[in-house]
């Protein structure tokens, strides 16, 4: 074990997810166990905050309240989406001066502000900023220790098996169907589109989809009044990893329609985006990207282009499409998560204090030892195993398969 570090920074990016708030509280609660003298600062609005020079001073008001934090969503010093290497959208939204260099702005920042140990809270492409400034920071003698913990609710994240807040993203997910399902009462022969994030990963679509249907078991159900099971289950999921014949999906879901009356599915936002960006190329039109270079899902409207796919050729007469993802997204961990996160938090600690830099969790390609991965080894878009039991089971329980 080396020596405590005199300063430790948090700071939390990308989007939201089920597990900041508790993450920021545990990582101050052990690194104030195991080394109360190490001082902590939280930079305000991720990597903005840190090129801005703005941080929030972890005092010991602060220590003896974060408790509280478990309780909420969100992040309690908010989040940014920046990408240190984007130059341009950086002097554009005036973080950087012109002809300024992001990362050395950053590392600079960091030794202004005595900082050992950098803790990132976020997914592939926060960690894999952390990995390019870590890059750059040994390239230029910096002595300073970046070591992140992996949020995503796509749970997408090469080599990591279980990326914090995704559990209880789907299970938010399901509950928020749970009323959505209803409004097939308001009129026939409905089709309800969930629509869910993942952009390349199915994982939480289909999780989602795998708590909704569970939580259809210990309902009772009142026949004679149409309240039944086969009306309120889910019909179809439809992920990335799967193509999708829509015209054989098409029959299969008239025939539910025809018979139960109603028609839901569940769609990963990035089931299809390949053929919907093409056609909308065919048609010469713009395809809106982020800072990263993503294709805006919300832009483009997937649920939107399926649900008038498959309306007509289902003979759907009210259509309704949803989208659960900030819902979800916003949300406070639940059990499951809180034990990951707090076991995370306490391995980044240890990789701190053992000079360690990387991401936090279990390393798939190590047997699932949870380790700090070294972040060359990091990348976005892992894909999610559609062969998994569990997602063919549950396929074959709503006649998918």
């Amino acid at each position: 074990m080396q020596n405590a570090p005199r300063k430790v920074a948090l700071l939390t990016a990308g989007g939201l997810a089920p597990c900041l708030s508790a993450a920021v509280a545990d990582l101050i609660e052990r690194w104030t166990e195991v080394s109360p003298e190490t001082e902590i600062i939280a930079y305000r609005g991720g990597y903005a905050g840190l090129l801005r020079g703005e941080s929030i001073s972890i005092t010991p008001a602060v220590r003896g309240q974060v408790q509280r934090l478990r309780e909420l969503g969100g992040s309690p010093i908010n989040n940014s989406r920046v990408k240190l290497t984007n130059v341009n959208d950086c002097v554009k939204r005036g973080l950087v001066k012109e002809g300024q260099d992001p990362q050395q702005v950053a590392a600079d920042q960091l030794t202004a502000d005595g900082v050992d140990v950098l803790h990132t809270i976020g997914g592939d492409d926060t960690n894999t900023a952390a990995a390019d400034l870590a890059a750059h920071l040994q390239s230029h003698g910096y002595r300073l220790q970046v070591v992140g913990m992996p949020k995503t609710i796509d749970n997408d994240i090469v080599p990591i098996a279980q990326s914090l807040g995704a559990w209880t993203a789907a299970d938010e997910g399901a509950r928020f169907f749970s009323n959505i399902v209803s409004e097939h009462s308001a009129n026939p022969r409905s089709l309800i589109v969930h629509e869910i994030m993942g952009r390349n990963c199915g994982w939480l679509a289909a999780a989602t989809a795998l708590s909704y249907h569970r939580s259809l078991d210990g309902l009772t159900w009142v026949e004679d009044l149409l309240v039944t099971r086969e009306r309120r289950d889910v019909h179809a999921v439809f992920v990335p990893e799967l193509p999708i014949d829509i015209d054989r999906e098409a029959a299969r879901l008239r025939a539910v329609m025809d018979e139960v009356g109603n028609v839901n599915i569940f769609l990963s936002e990035g089931a299809g985006v390949d053929a919907i960006v093409e056609n909308m190329r065919e048609n010469g039109q713009e395809i809106p990207v982020d800072a990263f270079g993503h294709v805006k899902i919300d832009l483009i409207n997937p649920g939107q282009w399926f649900a008038q796919k498959f309306g007509p050729m289902i003979g759907a007469e009210k259509v309704l499409v949803q989208k659960s993802g900030y819902f979800a997204r916003s949300a406070p961990a639940n059990a499951r998560d809180l034990a990951l996160i707090k076991e995370c938090a306490h391995a980044a600690v240890a990789a701190a204090l053992a000079g360690e830099s990387g991401l936090v969790g279990h390393d798939e390609e190590r047997g699932g030892e949870l380790r700090a991965v070294e972040f060359p080894r990091v990348k976005g878009g892992k894909a999610f195993d559609a062969g998994a039991d569990w997602f063919r089971s549950l396929l074959q329980d709503i006649g998918q398969a």
